[in-house]
């Protein structure tokens, strides 16, 4: 005898859908503008910003992306299954970002010393 299925509402899949590109939009516009007001900074501690701005950038855009699907779920073990692959993948993501902005901080550093 198998585990009763909890199944996610058809209502609530709608609605988290239209709330998940909603957020979408804003974090859009927010990147769009914050990009545009860094262009003028060509200073070495502007372009490790930049690149802070832009893993910032990748990692809202990977939860969307997680919430999306999260949202197109039809029972919790697909929602679960979605999570654990999300918390994988930011944990390896979060680990290569974190060397490169240490990377480019030295860079910048030793650029600065020159």
């Amino acid at each position: 005898m198998s585990a009763p299925k909890f199944e996610v509402p058809v209502q609530f899949r709608d609605v988290a859908g239209t709330a998940i590109d909603q957020a979408e939009k804003a974090f859009d516009m927010f990147f769009a503008a914050a990009n545009t007001s860094m262009r003028p900074f060509s200073h070495p501690g502007a372009e490790v910003s930049k690149k802070g701005l832009s893993i910032t950038e990748q990692n809202v855009k990977a939860a969307l992306e997680a919430a999306r699907k999260i949202a197109l779920a039809t029972d919790f073990q697909e929602v679960m299954q979605i999570q654990m692959e999300f918390l994988q993948n930011q944990f390896m993501n979060t680990a290569q970002q974190m060397k490169q902005i240490g990377d480019d901080v030295v860079s910048t550093a030793k650029d600065i010393g020159r």
